[in-house]
């Protein structure tokens, strides 16, 4: 294995731990919000610096560990929550992998998240609905866009100072 694949590896493999610990320690946080699935997304801070810093795929990678990782740690792997957690972090990754790779001038980093943010509360909606064949989840949308808006730019913020000050 040459020593350019092996740092990667190292690296993507610090990544998915620094993801798992902020997926962990954002679950043990309170979050007053009224609505069911709102989260701060902090997790999302490592899948957005890698799209930037190594790409999609190694980003999907991550995102795909960490919530596999994740459920392990908390509900299980088949629990409805994995379910949701999986699908809107897969879909919001390659959401946001595209954006940057096709519209990196017209989105900035903060724009990335905060496109990722909606993008993983409408697919989580779209993973309940056809779980529970119930299409009234996304009445919750725009309760859930209330907190995805603000917790997807402070996401993007802190991505943007972390690509600004670490490089790889």
């Amino acid at each position: 294995m040459s020593t350019n694949r092996t740092s990667k590896l190292v690296y993507l493999g610090l990544m998915v731990g620094i993801a798992l610990a902020l997926h962990i320690i954002e679950s043990l946080l309170p979050i007053p919000a009224p609505i069911p699935g709102a989260k701060l997304g902090l997790a999302n801070i490592a899948a957005l610096y890698v799209i930037i810093r190594m790409g999609t795929k190694e980003s999907v990678c991550v995102t795909v560990l960490r919530t596999i990782l994740g459920a392990l740690y908390g509900a299980g792997l088949f629990a409805p929550t994995f379910l949701l957690s999986f699908f809107g972090g897969l879909v919001s990754t390659v959401v946001m992998g595209l954006g940057f790779s096709v519209f990196q001038k017209q989105f900035s980093i903060i724009g990335l998240s905060v496109l990722g943010a909606v993008t993983h509360n409408v697919a989580q909606l779209a993973v309940a609905s056809f779980m529970f064949e119930q299409i009234g989840f996304f009445y919750y949308l725009p309760y859930l866009l209330f907190y995805a808006l603000p917790t997807g730019f402070f996401v993007g913020i802190v991505t943007q100072q972390l690509a600004k000050k670490i490089h790889f």
